[in-house]
């Protein structure tokens, strides 16, 4: 049975004493599920303090990104071992604004995920097309590209430490949501990938995760679909109230 994950991605925000505020508000109020799992991935300022805040808690901490290297001259940049060190266990690669504001490669991208995985990281790896591909159709190569050179340089045994995120990046911050049918849609493809790179356990283990303007009223329709199976949310997870919303819509 697959994994049902929602996972937080804070970004840019909240401070220490935010921070704080936002983890009191979830800490306590989700219960530990075999079958389900809730991350959070604050900014890397906070993530040992998020880590002690919620080590009692079934709650995981993710990192938003990671260098590729294993240490040396790298300033600003941060390792898997660091990470490691503050109490993350996942970390989230390839997503769209690395891809579009800081120019990561794919190539950039697939020396990330090795580095993650070598480290025993748990990796979230973001696919997901631009407007203009969407309106000319070639949303399906667009995807089959990032996750032919992005992600499946790993083995069958490494993608069982993969979640994969489609992010329709159209509909990121816009106010646009693709429907229930379009994510299902992009979802069953992605399972199909992996089916035809790996094989069908492969596929149908993986979790796939919806990341296009998650709501608390329309969580649970998009959670619905055969092949969603959880959603990496923005916006609404620096609210306690609607990110546990949306946790219960699974």
């Amino acid at each position: 049975m697959r994994t049902k994950i929602v996972a937080g991605n804070w970004k840019m925000n909240c401070n220490l004493s935010e921070t704080k505020l936002l983890l009191e508000g979830l800490a306590g109020k989700v219960e530990a599920n075999e079958n389900q799992k809730v991350i959070v991935a604050p900014p890397f300022t906070n993530l040992h303090y998020a880590f002690e805040c919620l080590k009692d808690s079934p709650i995981e901490v993710a990192a938003q990104n990671i260098n590729e290297n294993e240490s040396g001259a790298h300033t600003g940049e941060i390792s898997a071992k660091m990470l490691k060190g503050v109490g993350a266990t996942y970390v989230i690669i390839g997503h769209s604004e690395r891809r579009a504001i800081y120019k990561e490669t794919d190539a950039t991208l697939a020396a990330k995920t090795n580095q993650a995985i070598k480290e025993n990281f748990k990796v979230m790896f973001c696919v997901g097309e631009e407007l203009e591909s969407r309106k000319a159709e070639t949303h399906f190569e667009v995807v089959k590209s990032q996750l032919e050179k992005g992600l499946f340089q790993l083995s069958e045994l490494e993608m069982k430490n993969v979640v994969i995120a489609y992010e329709p990046v159209w509909a990121i911050g816009t106010g646009e949501t693709a429907s229930p049918e379009q994510a299902q849609e992009m979802h069953a493809y992605i399972r199909k990938l992996l089916a035809n790179k790996y094989n069908a356990e492969t596929a149908e283990n993986t979790s796939i995760l919806y990341g296009g303007s998650v709501k608390p009223n329309n969580a649970k329709e998009i959670f619905g679909k055969a092949d969603v199976d959880g959603g990496l949310i923005g916006g609404a997870s620096l609210k306690a109230e609607d990110f546990l919303a949306i946790v219960n819509s699974l």
